[in-house]
């Protein structure tokens, strides 16, 4: 029986990219996998450009060719993560719409498949973005990697392919907030990993800025750590054991030289601008603990379906 690959692109205002992109993995599977049947299936995150348009004009000329239309934009994990559990294959690849992952790379990743690994990541060993970025990337890697009691994978942006059965697992995930790099380290399936060097976008200007970079940050951070609270704990006890000490050290030399000893208001200054950065930097920390757990909690869809094309007739409209 004919296997049958899944190849999932996510996309957010890339109407320069998607007809090229269809145009590629078409050619991928022509050149290289011609035993095998695949579907491409394109996301849209609410794209704000002709990216839709440009979409259903492929959709209607390939019927290998799918795409989901979400309501709104539903952030950077959600959208993917979701569209990830409405393939169809025996195994799903997921690459972003704009080049940097080389399309080069799906021959390879179903070449590992076939050893029988059930997950294939894509891990980025050299990088054509900027210098500076990469330094801060690969710091934040490292740091996460060493306070997590789960395994972490550095350079690893949800790039790869999964197996039905990994896809399957995601299916029964209870996650409104689902950290994809995250789970694939923590749920223990047979991996490999391989390199690549991610290239320069195609077209467009990047969708990441500062304020999502940190939103993922900060999502890993409390999804997979509890060093934060914990260093709060042990800092808080640190901090209130030297503020005694202190204390103690003053009252006793003024009580030994009273009027000799001017204690000053320097000392307090300090200790309390000391201290109430300490406490503001520590519960704007508790704070992203509690709105991971917030978010949670509201327990809302990953994704609302505006449309779908090229599904079977049962899900069409959706």
């Amino acid at each position: 029986m004919q296997k049958k690959i899944s190849v999932l692109i996510p996309c957010y205002n890339e109407e320069e990219n998607v007809i090229p992109m269809s145009e590629a993995v078409r050619e991928q599977f022509q050149k290289h996998l011609p035993n095998y049947d695949w579907e491409l299936i394109f996301i849209d995150n609410d794209s704000s450009d002709a990216t839709r348009e440009n979409i259903i004009r492929i959709c209607e000329q390939d019927k290998h060719i799918k795409a989901i239309f979400n309501a709104k934009n539903f952030g950077q994990f959600n959208s993917p993560f979701y569209g990830m559990c409405q393939t169809s294959g025996d195994c799903t690849i997921s690459m972003c719409c704009d080049f940097q992952d080389p399309v080069e790379l799906i021959p390879r990743l179903v070449h590992e498949w076939e050893q029988g690994y059930k997950i294939v990541c894509a891990i980025k060993t050299a990088s054509k973005e900027n210098f500076f970025m990469r330094i801060l990337r690969t710091a934040y890697y490292k740091a996460i990697r060493k306070m997590s009691p789960v395994e972490q994978i550095e350079h690893f942006t949800g790039t790869g392919l999964y197996d039905k059965s990994f896809i399957a697992v995601l299916k029964q995930l209870d996650d409104p907030v689902p950290f994809l790099r995250g789970i694939v380290a923590e749920m223990g399936f047979r991996r490999k990993e391989i390199s690549y060097e991610q290239q320069e976008r195609r077209a467009g200007k990047s969708k990441n800025n500062w304020y999502s970079l940190y939103d993922a940050a900060m999502l890993s951070f409390t999804s997979y750590t509890k060093i934060g609270m914990r260093l709060a704990v042990f800092l808080g006890f640190l901090t209130s054991f030297f503020s005694l000490l202190t204390a103690i050290v003053y009252t006793v030399l003024k009580l030994i030289n009273w009027h000799n000893f001017p204690a000053g208001n320097a000392p307090i200054l300090i200790g309390v601008f000391l201290l109430s950065g300490i406490q503001m930097l520590f519960t704007g920390l508790l704070g992203e603990y509690i709105m991971s757990i917030h978010t949670r909690v509201m327990h809302r869809p990953l994704v609302i379906e505006e449309r779908r094309i090229n599904f079977d007739s049962e899900t069409e409209n959706k």
